[in-house]
């Protein structure tokens, strides 16, 4: 199942509206099929390992980080469908597909094929994986990661409104492979207009992994945070640029993930990295985060904060 997940990782922020999938189909010890979500949704996961393993398919063991579609449709057939035909003995599923299509019917149909199920392996991993696919089920709106590159004390940029670069370049490439994880990357009008900035993936490989770029003004493509609920065929949304923008959504409780690059430098007198968030009573700050991830970049620090 790890293997799994981590397939599944090669299509986040290209399957919407599907969910970013991995499989891996096992027989006698040896892989013999692998497969994830190709970009638009379509073909799945499992028929991309079901192609590549044939007749080895048969008799084999399958591992899958969503319980297999059980809703045919014109872009395909249906995946619980396919491991039927295909003769496996046994489904591996970390997480049950909460797709009312679905939601019990693909792991019901196997059962009833023959096939032995097993439900629940590394359930919170996969659902880390699926966030934006979940959380456009569950809240209808993308999954929303705000990105804060700061100095040791909290400053984004000098008083003067210099901030390149604040951190060094391994947590800059860092973001960039950020970015060609989401779907959409978005700012605020301000930092549109004074820093002009790039906002694609410039990592080799990865160049046409770029995100779409969105602008948060009254004129721009949001008027406010809560109009992410409009946007089509994005499911990751990346906030990274300007105070007022992040506190915004901060403010609209509207964050799912947190990331933090702090680079090892005092500022002073500088830019916050956040405005007012609506933060009345120090208490009130209290128990709405969780640590999920921490690592050293080179000299700086990236931190990953998950909704509490």
């Amino acid at each position: 199942m790890g293997a799994a997940l981590a397939l599944a990782e090669r299509g986040r922020g290209r399957t919407a509206p599907n969910p970013n999938v991995g499989c891996v189909i096992v027989r006698d010890g040896v892989v013999v099929g692998r497969g994830w979500t190709q970009p638009g949704g379509r073909p799945h996961a499992e028929a991309k390992a079901l192609a590549e393993a044939g007749e080895k398919s048969r008799g084999a063991t399958v591992h899958v980080t969503l319980e297999p579609c059980a809703h045919a449709s014109a872009r395909g057939p249906a995946c619980s469908n396919l491991l039927i035909e295909a003769g496996v003995a046994r489904v591996v599923i970390a997480l049950g597909d909460p797709d009312p299509r679905t939601n019990g019917a693909g792991a019901a149909r196997l059962r009833a094929a023959g096939i032995d199920v097993t439900e629940g392996v590394r359930t919170a991993e996969a659902r880390r994986s699926m966030a934006g696919f979940l959380t456009r089920l569950e809240k209808r709106r993308p999954f929303v990661t705000l990105k804060l590159a700061t100095s040791l004390d909290g400053q984004i940029a000098l008083a003067s409104g210099e901030s390149q670069w604040i951190t060094g370049a391994q947590a800059r490439a860092h973001t960039h492979l950020e970015r060609a994880r989401h779907e959409a990357i978005l700012v605020g009008r301000r930092t549109m207009e004074a820093d002009n900035p790039r906002l694609d993936v410039r990592l080799p490989g990865l160049e046409d992994r770029s995100p779409r770029r969105l602008t948060l003004s009254s004129t721009g493509d949001l008027k406010r945070p809560e109009d992410i609920a409009t946007l089509e065929a994005i499911d990751h949304l990346f906030v990274e640029g300007g105070a007022e923008t992040a506190a915004s959504f901060l403010r609209a409780d509207l964050v799912d993930r947190l990331l933090l690059y702090r680079a090892p430098i005092l500022i002073g007198a500088g830019k916050a990295a956040l405005g007012d968030i609506g933060l009345t009573r120090l208490g009130d700050a209290h128990g709405r985060w969780k640590l999920q991830d921490s690592r050293m970049l080179g000299s700086d620090r990236m931190e990953v904060y998950e909704r509490a």
